[in-house]
């Protein structure tokens, strides 16, 4: 599976003739990359709504005069190359370099530019292992309450948090397990739920020393992700619901687990 930074390249025509014919072989054998690109195609991100509080506080007599003082051959070479959805991104970094004030809804994106994320490898990890999930994967039954509380103490003993049915529920979606794995020599907990529409869902945990967090999203392997940590663990919740569904899951467990 190509990356999705490739497949951006390839969409955004920044690859080289073999390099595009590799791609577009790989499209046309291979549903799973054929089904990512053609999510990556019709991607309809809020760019324009995401980035609006940066360029309506954008100092735009200064960047007016900047933009006239670009000699006129710069100025054609970029005219001819076009700008892709990458370097309208560069273009945005650029302005935060030179100083363009961001409005506080703005505030996540100059942190990420900032410094690399921390923490994402074990997300990433994360989110290979469940994009093998289906339903199917899932069709054993969860067992009691009993059962249930006996499979969540064990896995919290390991990671020093306690963790019950209650704490982890999630409205109208079931639980089906909870397991323990290994990341980097340290314990994972990963507790699998079924969703009757968008199917297979994981809250995630693993000890963290990286300090307390607050909730942050993402897209991996075509799922959503909502993450966040506290003093001694990071969490995720992964799945195929919206984001804004996610989201509010999220906050509903990270109350119950803070409790």
């Amino acid at each position: 599976m190509p990356s999705d930074e490739l497949l951006t390249a390839f969409i955004d025509g920044e690859l080289n003739a073999a390099e595009s014919d590799r791609i577009e072989k790989l499209i046309a054998s291979d549903a799973h990359v054929a089904g990512r690109f053609d999510f990556l195609s019709r991607s309809d991100l809020p760019f324009r709504e995401a980035f609006e509080p940066v360029l309506a506080s954008a100092p735009s007599a200064k960047l007016d005069a900047m933009l006239a003082s670009i000699p006129s051959a710069v100025e054609q070479k970029r005219a001819a190359s076009g700008i892709s959805r990458r370097g309208f991104l560069s273009a945005i970094a650029a302005c935060l370099v030179v100083g363009v004030a961001i409005d506080r809804a703005a505030i996540g994106i100059s942190h990420r530019l900032s410094r690399p994320e921390e923490g994402s490898d074990w997300r990433a990890v994360v989110a290979e292992y469940l994009s093998l999930y289906t339903p199917d994967t899932l069709s054993s039954p969860a067992g009691n309450h009993a059962e249930q509380a006996a499979q969540l103490n064990e896995v919290g003993s390991k990671l020093g948090l306690t963790l019950t049915p209650e704490a982890v529920a999630l409205p109208g979606i079931e639980f089906k397990r909870a397991q323990l794995l290994n990341y980097d020599s340290k314990p994972l907990a990963q507790i699998a739920y079924l969703d009757p529409e968008s199917g297979p869902m994981a809250l995630c945990i693993i000890p963290s020393t990286k300090g307390a967090s607050a909730p942050d999203m993402e897209n991996r392997r075509g799922m959503n992700v909502v993450y966040w940590s506290n003093a001694t663990h990071a969490f995720m919740l992964i799945g195929h619901l919206p984001i804004d569904r996610m989201k509010a899951l999220a906050d509903g467990v990270r109350g119950s687990l803070a409790v």
